[in-house]
């Protein structure tokens, strides 16, 4: 485990201060003259004690289901994320960045305990709490707690029963994926949304601005918008005269808060999460925030037809799903892995077979929702840089997982290529000096360790042998030097599709290696795909079969046999 060098040397010369104090208070006292050397003593003392206050505070936000779409990662062209561009330019930005689990519930899990999931054989839908190894891992928050901080969260941060984890919670986790439309008899899906994409149900088939549901006074049983699952009631007469949602309540408790810590001089270093649903779906948000991005001046993404067709994932994964019969039931089979070809190829249907318009009425649901989370990330950094928090206060910000617009026939995450592995992922340290883009490969899991580096958390991760190892490296080495030959890591960052509807070993998972210039994916069934990133930006040709890359095929097999052995 790894301890900063300062803080080491700053203990060392305390000790050291303090063997020559004790010798001199010795001989003071056959000198009859302890009082001034007492005193010195207690000063030193102080100092000592004060130097736990060093340690940084870390504030986490972490949306839900976003991909590259920051303008500082160089994603849509339209995006807007002014707050979020910002703190990159504040701190180092990695954009070679992945999940371990594209993935909501086994991401986060992983993410959250610094467990490899194919150490901890978690691929699904297992909450960490009932997981057989997990469940013997401490949390990231648990942690900190044992070393003495504050921890703090609200919002989306992990799967089941997420206040468990924390000291202090905010808001009710029921209303997160709110506000929901209520027709008066059941929760369901905007006015708005088409058929037969409306079929798909609540969650994934909801998109639209909140106020398709129409004007409502907030009273119990009301057709309107309602917070959550608890059908709790929601005021709406017009954009500018509403409740606040989900997301701007998780904002207004972190700006609360930071007033809070920062007027308690005494407050322990604190961990503080965030976790944003948007853009999960449903994609529901304020009118403004699709004013913005205008149907007919939408931009799509570039893809190619048919690009599906050199992969193997829908022969994979044949037996779990079929994309013939009724939406809504196939659609519900959990541990159905085509439900991106599937999601496409409902919503193309909903517009009369038109591709284009349909992902443009998406994707314009999609970008509101990633300005609407900018808006309250700028919300919550304003709030800290108005405080002398800011200066001893460690900034992350990433996604669990990316999402798929129509590339590869996919409109979801959970698949092994870029568009569903690659997450935003900025750093920013106290008083950083180094600023900049890191382009080696690096994961999510990587964040565990950093923040032990960097926090001087000492203990083990395990609450016993029964847990697993830690996972992941420090960053350190790229935020000291973002062009750094030093960094311990590997040269790739791996990815876990899970067969999580069936209880299938390691051996049978599907993974996926993203090196700085290649992606390589095999299959539970042994087929495989390589892509020559560095050349093919949007993985369109599976480069597999070609003679040229034998050797590189040879060296990828060899090291994720190394890996999962």
């Amino acid at each position: 485990m790894l301890t900063s060098t300062k803080s080491w040397v700053i203990f060392s010369t305390l000790l050291f201060q303090c063997f020559i104090y004790f010798r001199q208070l010795y001989r003071t006292i056959l000198k009859k003259d302890m009082l001034r050397h007492i005193f010195t003593f207690s000063l030193i003392s102080l100092s000592f004690l004060g130097t736990s206050q060093e340690q940084p505070n870390v504030l986490l936000i972490m949306a839900d289901d976003l991909n590259d779409y920051i303008g500082a990662f160089g994603g849509h062209p339209d995006v807007k994320t002014p707050n979020m561009d910002r703190l990159a330019a504040s701190g180092v930005q990695f954009s070679n960045a992945h999940t371990n689990v594209p993935v909501c519930q086994p991401s986060r899990n992983s993410f959250f305990t610094g467990v490899y999931p194919h150490d901890s054989g978690d691929f699904g839908w297992t909450p960490m709490s009932k997981q057989p190894v997990l469940k013997h891992n401490k949390t990231m928050m648990e942690y900190f707690v044992e070393n003495g901080y504050q921890t703090l969260g609200t919002g989306k941060l992990t799967h089941g029963a997420p206040q468990q984890y924390w000291q202090e919670w905010g808001n009710n986790p029921q209303h997160n994926y709110g506000p929901f439309y209520f027709d008066g008899e059941k929760i369901g899906v905007l006015p708005t949304v088409p058929d037969p994409y409306r079929q798909i149900g609540t969650i994934d088939g909801s998109f639209g601005r909140i106020s398709a549901a129409g004007v409502s006074s907030g009273k119990y049983g009301e057709i309107g918008l309602v917070y959550g699952w608890d059908k709790k009631p929601y005021r709406f007469q017009s954009d500018d005269d509403r409740d606040l949602i989900q997301g701007e309540l998780h904002a207004q408790w972190a700006v609360e808060k930071f007033k809070k810590i920062a007027n308690n001089k005494t407050a322990k270093p604190f961990f503080m999460g965030i976790g944003f649903v948007r853009p999960h779906t449903p994609l529901h948000a304020p009118d403004k925030y699709f004013d913005m991005y205008p149907i007919e001046e939408i931009e799509l993404e570039k893809w190619l037809d048919g690009d599906e067709l050199d992969t193997f994932w829908k022969e994979n994964f044949q037996g779990n799903l079929s994309l013939e019969g009724d939406v809504k039931t196939v659609y519900g089979y959990r541990g159905g892995n085509l439900k991106g070809p599937l999601l496409l190829k409902t919503l193309v249907d909903s517009y009369g077979g038109d591709r284009e318009l349909a992902l443009k009425y998406f994707l314009q649901a999609y970008l509101a929702c990633i300005t609407f989370v900018d808006d309250q990330v700028g919300k919550i950094l304003d709030s800290l840089e108005s405080t002398d928090l800011s200066k001893n206060t460690i900034v992350i910000l990433t996604s669990d997982h990316g999402w798929h617009l129509g590339e590869k026939n996919h409109l979801f995450k959970n698949s092994p290529w870029e568009e569903s592995t690659r997450v935003p992922y900025i750093v920013r340290i106290p008083n950083g000096e180094v600023k900049g883009v890191v382009n080696h490969p690096v994961s999510l899991i990587d964040i565990f360790p950093t923040l032990i580096d960097y926090c001087s958390l000492t203990g083990n991760t395990k609450k016993s042998n029964s847990g697993g190892n830690l996972g992941g490296y420090s960053l350190r080495a790229f935020l000291e030097n973002t062009n750094t030959k030093k960094w311990e890591g590997p040269n790739y960052a791996l990815t876990i599709v899970g067969n999580y509807g069936l209880k299938y070993p390691k051996e049978k998972q599907n993974y996926s290696l993203r090196t700085a210039d290649y992606r390589y994916i095999r299959y539970s069934n042994g087929k495989e795909e390589l892509y020559h990133n560095k050349k093919d930006h949007y993985e369109w040709h599976n480069v597999v079969f070609e003679k040229t890359y034998r050797k590189k095929l040879k060296t990828f097999r060899a090291q994720l046999n190394n890996i999962i052995q």
